[in-house]
């Protein structure tokens, strides 16, 4: 419990010193102004990591050959098989079903008790525990137009206005016309929402909305809806079963065309598990854990991307693969909540951000991408970041705020897992300032899917962070839990139709034995293994020990 230290501490009176006079612009309603459209151009092409130059190459091989994608998407893209797919018996299966959803999180999920719904066997296979995924920690909400001065129809043009125009038009009306039906739905199925003395759903404003339209369970929203999924698929167990610790490896095709099952691997056996499936839903979620241009990440540990490598090679297009979402609000201190999510909401609640001098910078509801740009400029180029003790740079994050504001205790009532988050390193939210700097947070691009999930390729199937296009090139807050569960959902349904009809043919690999000559005659004979299932944070000199150890 050691806090801030004192060269933080007196940094903070700077920020003490400028509050009331915020605090009371705030009250009266006055705020930053919010950049104009030219100003967000100019700033994102100099500041933002997505428009940098640097740290990018072009792919060689497969379905986007010749994009100019992140060097560390591109390591995963052209990366050889961890099968050797020639000596793989496919003629002896060791588990069949009706529908295989391959990860567990909340589009998984979601997916799986659609599917088993509509009178499928359900697989889950997840790389870790069932539920260990991005969507328990997300945070501050979920969006949906469900009060009476909102509508999808306001909705759909906040989400196509915060990606840019760069969003599938049918995507986001699919997103934002599910939207209310997904509120209701968890609601039956018992997410306990936020609600007003009156039993109304509580509803705020998120980056980048024109309508309050963002539902929370306190600041655990993810976690909450993550709870009553996944209860409802353990009480469906007859139906859906669940594998867990046994990532996928690659997708199994027919000689058909169709998506006909995976290779899973048993992290614990090391041995191989083939699944014979009439339909496959890739829900496996974004690559924070790719730590893109050496940025912290917000993701959990099993965040690698790993449906991206496998669809790829089953020759299914990525899009928008250029575009990372860096999240505005990162813990920069103290050490140990680095690249922590700090969730939107606590700019939603009135913290403002500041620099070193307590000057506030930026107007604190931009879109995610302009915020984190602002905090970029702000430290780099005018030069007035704040400095931990071991070199982070970081601005503050005002939360006092917030009691201020709204009464004393609405952070411990309102912000309850950040506040404790922080108050095991000594420091309280309510009274001190969070420091805080962009950490990558959400894969904007990914799998090519149409509307109902389905793909170029038949039988197969994608919801959630592993696909891309719903968001265009920036997601708004709140609508990750909602895509996860409108194209979770939505997949399911029509995985489920595709099972009943589908006649499987021969199974294959032939397309990975494809992909691995395509690799070698562009020259990458020496590409890396994927999909990459869990990162490897160990020293080059505990390795090096390591494999000593191993070699003896």
């Amino acid at each position: 419990m050691s806090g801030y230290p004192a060269e933080l501490k007196k940094l903070i009176k700077a920020v003490e010193k400028t509050r009331p006079q915020r605090v009371e612009q705030s009250k009266k309603g006055e705020s930053f102004a919010a950049l104009t459209l030219e100003q967000r151009k100019i700033w994102l092409d100099k500041y933002h990591p997505d428009f940098k130059p640097s740290g990018k190459r072009e792919v060689k091989v497969g379905p986007n050959k010749g994009d100019l994608l992140p060097e560390e998407v591109v390591d995963i893209l052209e990366s050889k098989s961890r099968v050797d797919a020639k000596t793989v018996d496919l003629k002896n299966v060791d588990i069949e079903t009706d529908v295989l959803v391959i990860g567990g999180g909340g589009a998984g999920t979601a997916a799986a008790l659609m599917a088993q719904e509509a009178g499928c066997n359900v697989v889950i296979a997840t790389k870790l525990r069932h539920g260990d995924s991005n969507t328990v920690m997300a945070e501050g909400g979920i969006q949906g137009a469900t009060q009476e001065p909102d509508s999808p129809f306001y909705h759909y043009l906040d989400v196509v206005g915060g990606g840019h125009f760069s969003n599938e038009p049918k995507l986001v009306a699919a997103l934002t016309n599910d939207a209310p039906l997904i509120i209701k739905w968890l609601e039956d199925l018992g997410t306990m929402l936020d609600k007003e003395p009156d039993g109304r759903l509580k509803t705020r404003h998120g980056g980048g909305t024109s309508r309050k339209r963002m539902h929370s369970a306190g600041d655990m929203t993810g976690a909450e809806i993550m709870r009553v999924i996944r209860d409802e698929a353990r009480n469906r167990s007859s139906q859906i079963k669940v594998i867990e610790f046994a990532p996928a490896v690659e997708l199994i095709l027919d000689d058909k065309g169709n998506c006909a099952g995976a290779i899973l691997f048993d992290l614990e056996t090391k041995e191989f598990i083939k699944v014979k499936a009439k339909s496959v839903i890739m829900a496996t979620g974004g690559g924070g854990r790719l730590h893109i241009q050496g940025f912290a990440c917000t993701n959990h540990y099993g965040a690698t991307a790993d449906g991206l490598v496998m669809a790829y090679r089953a020759g299914v297009r990525n899009v928008l693969m250029d575009s990372t979402q860096y999240h505005p609000t990162g813990a920069v201190y103290p050490e140990q909540n680095v690249g922590l999510l700090i969730t939107e909401k606590v700019r939603g609640l009135g913290a403002q951000l500041l620099n070193i001098e307590g000057e506030q910078f930026c107007f604190p509801l931009e879109p995610r991408d302009i915020e984190t740009t602002c905090i970029i400029k702000e430290c780099t180029d005018i030069g007035k970041g704040v400095m931990t003790p071991i070199g982070r740079l970081g601005v503050w994050l005002d939360s006092p705020m917030i009691d201020m504001l709204h009464g004393e205790g609405t952070v411990r009532k309102e912000l309850p897992a950040k506040y404790i988050q922080f108050i095991r390193h000594g420091i309280d939210i309510s009274k001190e300032p969070m420091l805080i700097y962009p950490t990558l947070h959400y894969q904007n691009g990914g799998i090519e899917i149409m509307d109902q999930g389905d793909t170029t390729v038949p039988g197969f199937y994608s919801a959630g962070e592993a696909t891309g296009g719903v968001h265009g090139r920036n997601r708004l807050m709140g609508n990750s839990l909602l895509d996860i569960l409108v194209f979770g959902r939505r997949a399911g349904i029509a995985a489920a139709e595709h099972a009943k009809k589908v006649k499987n043919g021969k199974l294959t690999l032939s397309h990975v034995e494809d992909f691995e000559k395509e690799l070698g005659k562009s020259g990458l004979k020496d590409a890396k293994e994927g999909p990459m299932l869990l990162p490897d944070y160990a020293p080059d000199d505990v390795k090096a020990r390591q494999w000593k150890t191993m070699s003896v």
